[in-house]
């Protein structure tokens, strides 16, 4: 541990994205995908389908997964890789929920 303490963005309430839904925020020059799923546990990814820079803020949620809109890629939630035989994946970043507020490490984007 390097004694640094972690810095987080206020990105906006829970309530803000509905259940197995997604919302985006722009930061610095990217857009990241903020996803909740039906039990209000919460991702964040760039908003790009490693397939073909699909907007995967706009895919089905489904079983810690997202489909992409484009070419139905499924992405996991938690780590960003495609499933299946697909290859690839896309950034993830940590947020976390708390006392209603959606909070995204500020480090990603230093």
């Amino acid at each position: 541990m390097n004694g640094e303490s972690i810095v987080w963005i206020d990105i906006g309430a829970l309530s803000d994205i509905p259940p197995s839904g997604a919302r985006c925020v722009e930061i610095d020059d990217r857009t990241i995908a903020v996803f909740r799923d039906r039990d209000d546990r919460v991702y964040a990814l760039e908003d790009k389908c490693p397939h073909s820079q699909g907007p995967l803020s706009q895919g089905i949620v489904h079983d810690g997964c997202v489909t992409c809109p484009l070419h139905n890629w499924v992405i996991s939630l938690a780590s960003g890789k495609a499933q299946g035989a697909d290859s690839g994946s896309t950034q993830t970043f940590r947020v976390e929920a708390k006392d209603g507020r959606l909070l995204l490490e500020a480090g990603a984007f230093s």
